[in-house]
C-alpha cells in the first residue's frame, strides 16, 4: 500500500526522509551492530546521540546558554503537575484558558495552590484568543500560563500576553518548531513531541536556569523535580532513548530544510491554501476567528453531523486519513504540521471541492 496523507493531530506525520533513514539504521546503527532501541542509555554512542540532538535543537531555536533543555517522559500531562510543583513558590499562578489542555493544566494547578483564571475564550467554544494586553495579573503570581497553539480548537497566540513582569510558561506542543521563537520571552516552554517533532512518549522542556532550584513544593516526588533531570543531563533514569534519536533526526531534517524561518514560510503557504478554500466554500466553514487561526490545526464543519461523517469516510477511502475532529467538538480537523507536504494540503482541497460539487451546494 502506498503512503496516505495523514492529517492526525498526534501522533502525527513524520518526514519520509527521516523514516527511511531510521529504517536503514534499525538493525545496525552506524556500525555498532545493534539498533538504538537496544542500546544502553549510558553508552558513549547514545550519549553522542543525546548531546547532538540537544545542540541541534539549541541551534534551531537559538536557545541561550542560561536555559536548560530537558528530554522528559510523561507527556504534557505530567508537566501540568510538575510546573506548579517546581514554580509555585507563593502558591499562586495565573492561567489563560483557551482550550481543553489549558483547562486541564489550570485544574491540576488548583490542587497545589491558588490558580486564577485571568482570561478565557470558553464563552465561544474556545474559537478565539482573548485580548491579553492588559490582564488582571495577580501581584503574587509565580507565573502566567498559556497553551500557545490549541490543537483541538485551532487557535494560536500571535501576540504573547503582557505578563507585567511575571514569568511566562507556555505549552507549545502543537506549534513546536513550526516558526522562529524568542526563547528569552519565556521562563519555561515545553511540548509533547508527538505532534510536530517525533514519535509519542516524550516531552521537551526548555527552562531558564534560575527557575531550576531545590525549592519545590513539599512532597514533590524526586522524579518530578526539574533539578534532578537538569543535573543528570536528562539521564536521571532510562529516558525514551529511541524517541530522542528520532527527534534528533527531525532536528537535522529541519536544519537541512533551512531552519525555522523557512518552515514558517512553508507552513503559512500550506495553511493559506486550506483557509482560502474554506473562506470561499459554500459547504465547508472554518470555526476560528480569522486573526487567531492556527497554521498547524485547521478545524472545519459542514453544518451537518451526518455530512461531516460522510466526508470523513469518503476522504479516508481516498487516502486522506485522520480528518475526524476531536471527540469533544466533532466536525473535521486537518493537522498540517511541518512534515505534511504541500501536495497533501492541495489533495485535501481538491477532494473537498469534489465533495462539495457532488452534494450540490
Amino acid at each position: 500500500m502506498s503512503r496516505v496523507y495523514n492529517f492526525s493531530a498526534g501522533p502525527a506525520v513524520l518526514p519520509e526522509e527521516v523514516l527511511r533513514e531510521a529504517a536503514s539504521e534499525m538493525m545496525d546503527y552506524q556500525g555498532t551492530g545493534m539498533s538504538v532501541m537496544e542500546m544502553s542509555h549510558r553508552s558513549k554512542v547514545f550519549e553522542g546521540i543525546l548531546n547532538e540532538a540537544e545542540q541541534d535543537l539549541r541551534d534551531l531555536m537559538g536557545i541561550p546558554d542560561n536555559y536548560k533543555v530537558l528530554f522528559l517522559q510523561g507527556g504534557a500531562h505530567l508537566q501540568f503537575a510538575m510546573i506548579p510543583m517546581n514554580l509555585m513558590k507563593n502558591r499562586v499562578a495565573d492561567y489563560i484558558v483557551t482550550g481543553q489542555w489549558a483547562k486541564k493544566a489550570f485544574n491540576e494547578a488548583a490542587i497545589y495552590g491558588k490558580a486564577n483564571k485571568i482570561a478565557t475564550s470558553e464563552d465561544k467554544t474556545f474559537s478565539y484568543i482573548p485580548d491579553c494586553s492588559d490582564l488582571p495579573i495577580s501581584p503574587d503570581a509565580d507565573y502566567v500560563y498559556i497553551c500557545e497553539n490549541n490543537t483541538i480548537y485551532g487557535t494560536k497566540f500571535y501576540t504573547l500576553p503582557n505578563t507585567k513582569g511575571k514569568i511566562l510558561v507556555s505549552d507549545v506542543s502543537s506549534c513546536f518548531l513550526s516558526e522562529p521563537v524568542d526563547v528569552t520571552k519565556y521562563g519555561l516552554l515545553y511540548g509533547g513531541v508527538q505532534k510536530n517533532i517525533g514519535p509519542a512518549g516524550m516531552v521537551i522542556a526548555v527552562i531558564r536556569e534560575d527557575l531550576i532550584t531545590e525549592d519545590t513544593l513539599p512532597q514533590t516526588p524526586t522524579y518530578m523535580k526539574y533539578k534532578i533531570h537538569a543535573d543528570a543531563n536528562s539521564l536521571y533514569n532510562t529516558p525514551n532513548a529511541y524517541c530522542i534519536y528520532m527527534c534528533g533526526k527531525v532536528f537535522k531534517w529541519l536544519k537541512k530544510m533551512g531552519g525555522l524561518e523557512v518552515m514558517k514560510a512553508r507552513n503559512e503557504e500550506k495553511a493559506a491554501i486550506l483557509y482560502d478554500f474554506l473562506d470561499e466554500s459554500s459547504l465547508f466553514k472554518g470555526t476560528v476567528r480569522k486573526e487567531d487561526r492556527s497554521l498547524m490545526n485547521v478545524p472545519f464543519v459542514t453544518g451537518s453531523e451526518e455530512l461531516d461523517g460522510e466526508f470523513v469516510k469518503a476522504a479516508t477511502k481516498n487516502g486522506l486519513v485522520n480528518l475526524k475532529g476531536h471527540r469533544s467538538v466533532g466536525g473535521m480537523r486537518a493537522s498540517i504540521y511541518n512534515a505534511m507536504p504541500i501536495e497533501g494540503v492541495k489533495a485535501l482541497v481538491e477532494f473537498m471541492k469534489k465533495f462539495e460539487e457532488e452534494h450540490h451546494v
